[in-house]
C-alpha cells in the first residue's frame, strides 16, 4: 500500500485508541486477535459499522491469563474512540468526555500514528459475514449495563450441561474471576426462546406436534419479540454467535444453540411463509461454522485454549445437538417437492461445509437412524403420553 493511500485510509477510519494496555495482554477486534507489545496504544483504519472488541489480560511472565472481556462498538467515519486500562479492575474503561476530546484531537493529527496497528482490511470481508445483520438498535438492546461482556460474571447463571458445569467450575477456580461480581444482571439481555413449548388448552399429540415442528413458536416470537422484523432475530443470533466465539461467553453460547434449535426446529415455514428468513438464516450459520471451523487463523495470536475447547465439544462431535438437528433439517429440505432457489442452494453448501470439514455423515443408516436422544438433551423432542403429561 502506497503511503496517499494508507494516509487516506488513515483519515477516514475509525480509531480505538486503547491507552496503557499492558504488554502481553491478549487483544482483538473482530476477527483479529494478537498480544500486545509495550508501544500499543490502539487500532486505526477501523471500517465504520459495527466491531467487537475483546481483550484478555496476562500475568507479568505472559503465561496465565484472565477470563475474556468484549464489548460492540459502532465506529463512524473518522472517528476517536478512547479507553484507558484500568489497573486495579484488569479492564478497559471510558475516559471523561473532555479528555476523549483531547486524545481526539491528537489522534487526528498523527500524534499517535506510529502506536497504532492498522486494521487487516484482508480480514473485514469475513467479519461482515459475521455480522452483516447486526446494527447499532441490536448492540443497544441486548447488550449488558455497561457494555462489557465477560463468562467471569456467567459462571453461576448455569448448571445444565455437564459442559455448562464444567465450564463454571473453571471459573470458580479462576485466580482471575475473584473480583468479578457475580450478578445476573450482568448478562446481555437476550430473547426469551422457550426450550418446551407448553401452550393453555393443549395437550397430547397436539403438544408433540407443535414441539415437533416449531414453525408456530417462531412466528409467536417473531411477532411478539421482534416486532415481525427477521433480520432482527437474525442479528441477535449473529450477536451471540460473536459474543460466544471471541467473547468466550456462556450465556452467548447457550443463546445461540436456543436460536438455532428454534430455527433447524422448523418443518413447515421453511418450505412456506418463511423461505426468505430460512435461506438468509442458512447463510448466515454457514460463514459462521465455516469461521469457527478453522483451526488456523493469521493473526490471532494464542488465545486462551481452555474455555474455548470446552464450548466446542458441544458442537463439533457426530451425537451433537447440531448434528442432528441439521440432519432433521436437511430432511425437510433435499425431500420436499417443491423448495425456494436461495434455500435450496445454502442448505447444500451447508451439508457439503459439514461433511468436508468435519466429516459428518447425513446419509440414512435404517434402524440406526431411530429415536435415540440422551434422556439429559433438553434439546431433544419433547414425547408425551394420550393423558397429557409432558416427559
Amino acid at each position: 500500500m502506497d503511503a496517499d493511500t494508507a494516509l487516506g485510509l488513515v483519515k477516514k477510519g475509525a480509531t480505538l485508541l486503547a491507552l496503557d494496555v499492558p504488554p502481553y495482554t491478549l487483544f482483538g477486534i473482530d476477527t483479529q486477535m494478537f498480544s500486545v507489545g509495550p508501544n500499543f496504544k490502539g487500532i486505526k483504519m477501523i471500517p465504520p459499522g459495527i466491531h467487537y472488541i475483546y481483550y484478555s489480560s496476562s500475568n507479568r511472565e505472559g503465561s496465565d491469563f484472565s477470563p475474556i472481556i468484549g464489548f460492540f462498538i459502532n465506529a463512524s467515519s473518522s472517528q476517536v474512540i478512547v479507553r484507558r486500562w484500568d489497573q486495579k479492575e484488569e479492564r478497559l474503561v471510558k475516559v471523561l468526555e473532555e479528555e476523549e476530546d483531547r486524545y481526539s484531537d491528537a489522534v487526528k493529527r498523527l500524534e499517535f500514528d506510529m502506536q497504532l496497528g492498522p486494521y487487516a482490511l484482508n480480514q473485514y470481508g469475513d467479519w461482515i459475514h459475521l455480522s452483516n445483520f447486526i446494527t447499532k438498535d441490536t448492540v443497544d438492546r441486548l447488550e449488558p449495563i455497561g457494555g462489557d461482556i465477560t463468562i467471569a460474571c456467567e459462571s453461576e447463571m448455569f448448571s445444565g450441561t455437564s459442559m455448562e458445569k464444567s465450564l463454571a467450575e473453571q471459573l470458580k477456580n479462576s485466580k482471575f474471576s475473584g473480583h468479578e461480581k457475580k450478578s445476573p444482571k450482568q448478562g446481555c439481555y437476550y430473547t426469551t426462546i422457550p426450550r418446551v413449548v407448553k401452550q393453555k388448552g393443549i395437550y397430547g399429540e397436539d403438544i408433540t406436534s407443535l414441539n415437533l415442528d416449531k414453525t408456530h413458536l417462531l412466528e409467536t416470537i417473531l411477532i411478539k419479540e421482534y416486532g415481525g422484523d427477521e433480520n432482527a432475530l437474525l442479528a441477535e443470533l449473529q450477536f451471540a454467535f460473536i459474543a460466544f466465539l471471541m467473547g468466550q461467553s456462556l450465556q452467548a453460547f447457550v443463546q445461540w444453540k436456543l436460536l438455532v434449535s428454534l430455527l433447524l426446529g422448523c418443518t413447515e415455514s421453511p418450505l412456506r411463509s418463511r423461505s426468505s428468513l430460512f435461506a438468509k438464516f442458512i447463510k448466515v450459520i454457514y460463514y459462521q461454522l465455516k469461521f469457527g471451523f478453522q483451526k488456523e487463523q493469521k493473526g490471532t495470536g494464542d488465545v486462551p485454549q481452555g474455555v474455548s475447547a470446552l464450548l466446542e465439544e458441544s458442537w463439533l462431535s457426530s451425537d451433537s445437538f447440531l448434528h442432528r438437528l441439521c440432519k432433521d433439517f436437511f430432511s425437510v429440505v433435499f425431500e420436499a417437492p417443491v423448495v425456494d432457489g436461495d434455500l435450496l442452494t445454502w442448505t447444500r453448501r451447508l451439508r457439503s461445509l459439514l461433511e468436508e470439514t468435519i466429516g459428518w455423515n447425513f446419509k440414512e443408516n435404517g434402524a440406526a437412524d431411530g429415536i435415540d436422544f440422551d434422556e439429559e438433551d433438553e434439546y431433544a423432542p419433547v414425547v408425551v403420553n394420550l393423558d397429557g403429561g409432558v416427559f
